[in-house]
């Protein structure tokens, strides 16, 4: 879209276009209320500065909207892969069983073959945390997915 094009939403579809980047309102209207960004790192700053400041709340409704793909990693192919899927999917139900809500994870610069072992060895490692550090963790998680998101977002436009 760009930084442009971004800047001249209306009020409305910049809110849907961050909650499609964060799922929290309150980040959402934080981060609109600031345009018109002046450059694309200028975005990202506000952006990362909504997310640290977000309330247990609003960080349970931002992670209420994130879902779990029901789609197979993208490069998990070959011998192993329907185990490692299904280890993944009890792994899953593990964390929010234990954490109370979905597992995040930002798979950023990781190669498609990569993808699934770092969610694997992420989810493993993560389970063995006690909920508040989790609770850091998902959050930090969750800040790099909003910024990957719009990263993505104004890297296609003026």
């Amino acid at each position: 879209m760009g930084l442009g094009r971004f800047n001249a939403l209306t009020r409305d579809d910049t809110l849907a276009l961050l909650l499609s980047c964060c799922g929290s309102r309150r980040w959402a209207e934080r981060v609109a209320a600031h345009r018109p960004y002046p450059d694309p790192e200028s975005l990202l700053a506000a952006a990362d500065e909504a997310c640290y400041d977000l309330t247990p709340g609003e960080l349970d409704e931002a992670l209420a909207e994130e879902s779990l793909s029901s789609q197979p990693l993208v490069g998990a192919r070959g011998p192993g892969t329907l185990a490692a899927h299904t280890a993944l999917r009890a792994a899953h139900a593990e964390y929010e069983r234990r954490f109370r809500h979905v597992f995040v994870i930002c798979l950023d610069g990781y190669r498609d073959e990569e993808l699934l072992d770092q969610v694997l060895s992420g989810i493993r490692t993560r389970l063995g945390n006690e909920p508040d550090e989790e609770r850091a963790v998902a959050a930090e998680e969750l800040r790099r997915l909003a910024r990957g998101r719009l990263t993505r977002l104004m890297g296609s436009g003026p």
